[in-house]
């Protein structure tokens, strides 16, 4: 199967509102044109380093998204490009998006990463963690960033019925902020869930964006 039947099948499976972003890190250049050849135009890379090489390299009308984990000292070498930065877990890395955001006078879109799973490993806020965020005096003020929805990862199993649960309550947790959420910065409207293994439960879960690599680009 060749990496644009790949992405057309995967497209044809997908409802109009699901925006599927192809995870093409670790991926050369070359694989990455041939998808963009067949119509795909976000790429979610995971080392800022990497995109910003690849941005260098590809046309200018590709979305650049950044949905690794994200190191502060970082920030400013994606700022003047990157379209959303999905796993943001912390009001430092939001000010820091916010100061980079502002050299380069532009706002910068970020999905914020709720942690869901059972697993220790996976970064991301509590709920708790969440609601005091966005209630804080610091997050009003920053201008620079715009809040675009959330972002969750499932715990690692087989186990369907953990995983539904899991993405049900993201869900349950984007849509009280949806009708809660009043801040400028802020605009629920995103909500970014799924990868290759679990992107149609996700979906049947309320996902609106799917991260998607090996079933296009095939095992890394």
């Amino acid at each position: 199967m060749s990496i644009k039947n790949n992405l057309l099948e995967i497209k044809a499976t997908l409802p109009d509102n699901v925006m599927l972003v192809a995870v093409s890190k670790t991926k050369p250049v070359s694989d990455l044109m041939e998808a963009y050849e067949a119509g795909q135009r976000v790429f979610g890379e995971n080392k800022i380093q990497e995109m910003a090489e690849k941005f260098e390299q590809m046309p200018k009308d590709i979305e650049w998204h950044m949905i690794g984990h994200v190191q502060t000292n970082k920030v400013k070498f994606m700022a003047s490009f990157v379209s959303l930065v999905h796993g943001v877990d912390s009001l430092r890395l939001l000010e820091e998006i916010n100061k980079q955001a502002l050299k380069n006078n532009r706002v910068i879109d970020c999905l914020l990463q709720v942690h869901i799973a059972e697993e220790e490993t996976k970064f991301g806020l509590s709920e708790s963690e969440l609601n005091e965020l966005l209630q804080s005096e610091s997050f009003s003020q920053l201008k620079n960033i715009k809040i675009k929805g959330l972002m969750g990862m499932a715990t690692f199993t087989d186990n369907q019925n953990q995983i539904e649960k899991e993405f049900k309550h993201l869900k349950s947790v984007f849509d009280r902020l949806s009708q809660t959420q009043k801040a400028n910065n802020c605009e629920m409207k995103i909500l970014s869930m799924g990868m290759s293994g679990d992107y149609q439960l996700a979906i049947d879960c309320g996902s609106t964006m799917v991260r998607i690599g090996s079933s296009i680009f095939g095992t890394r």
